[in-house]
């Protein structure tokens, strides 16, 4: 056993998701650690560890979801604190990774703002990285420190083969998502089909065409993330429209900004399934047509391998 492995493993968490982290520490057999993360009247952060972290191998759960800004400085905050209280090893576990599309620059004066998070996250003191589906797989050449890059396919590949879906077939809503829909679908044993697009400006996109066969099956949907499900429910149209018998949907993430729960509601999506890495808005949790998956036990067994430094990869299916 190395040095490390000798040091306590504690478990952390700011006000983004706490519900998650009490779940995997439930997985871990280990308490949530106690801190005190209140406001200043003003609103800034006013924080406080509760407990000796000295020498400790430290986990920081915080997904950086809605309200990004303040999640994003609330788990800046808690690294800065954990690194002047001594821990030994301090992991920041972003279930969601908040700027994430802005990943390069496409236009003239644009920022790279997930680069500008990775840099935060490292000066704050983050010594690695726990992430879940990035929305883009380079943003771990972000980072100057190690990033353990999982993905929610386990949780979700399962939970399909439990469904049977009869005559399947794996759908990317768009050509930059073709990778992550093909390994999709080479796990579901399923063909793929492609929804080439043409995105105008942001959250606004004209439907072009589908490649592939469709007629007559039982599609679905793979995605990384649902923001305000306009693309969502405008690709289940377009592949109904080509005879496409039936439509799921599947991502890591669900956003559901703005009207995003109405559209899911109002649309001919059979189902749409995601994973506990964002809290769900009490309007998504109303909508039948929406399940999420806890991905509490997967990140769970990663932070375990990571502290008895072993390898994450066996994770990967």
């Amino acid at each position: 056993m190395t040095e490390k492995n000798r040091h306590l493993l504690r478990v952390f968490t700011g006000n983004a998701h706490p519900a998650l982290a009490r779940e995997i520490c439930e997985h871990l057999g280990v308490p949530l650690g106690q801190a005190s993360i209140g406001r200043f009247p003003d609103g800034e952060v006013r924080l406080q560890i509760l407990e000796n972290v000295r020498g400790a191998d430290v986990f920081v759960i915080q997904p950086t979801c809605q309200p990004v800004n303040d999640n994003l400085m609330e788990l800046l905050i808690l690294l800065d604190a954990f690194r002047r209280a001594s821990a030994e090893r301090i992991t920041a576990v972003v279930p969601y990774y908040g700027y994430a599309r802005q990943d390069r620059k496409d236009r003239p004066r644009v920022p790279i703002s997930s680069k500008l998070v990775a840099d935060l996250l490292t000066t704050a003191g983050s010594d690695r990285v726990l992430a879940l589906d990035l929305h883009a797989g380079q943003i771990q050449g972000y980072f100057n420190i190690p990033v353990d890059h999982l993905y929610a396919t386990p949780v979700t590949v399962d939970y399909f083969r439990r469904l049977r879906l009869k005559n399947l077939a794996v759908v990317s809503p768009d050509p930059g998502g073709v990778e992550r829909a093909r390994s999709f679908a080479k796990k579901m044993k399923a063909p793929l089909a492609i929804i080439d697009k043409r995105r105008e400006d942001a959250n606004v996109v004209e439907m072009f065409n589908v490649i592939g066969d469709v007629v007559g099956k039982t599609c679905l949907i793979v995605d990384d993330m649902i923001d305000t499900g306009g693309t969502l429910v405008r690709a289940a149209k377009a592949l109904l429209d080509k005879g496409a018998e039936k439509v799921y949907a599947c991502a890591t993430h669900g956003v559901f900004a703005g009207d995003a729960v109405e559209k899911i509601r109002a649309s001919q999506l059979q189902q749409v399934v995601t994973t506990n890495s964002i809290p769900l808005s009490s309007a998504g949790q109303k909508c039948p047509r929406i399940k999420v998956l806890s991905v509490a036990r997967l990140l769970a067994e990663a932070i375990r391998s990571i502290h008895d430094e072993t390898s994450v990869s066996r994770l990967f299916i």
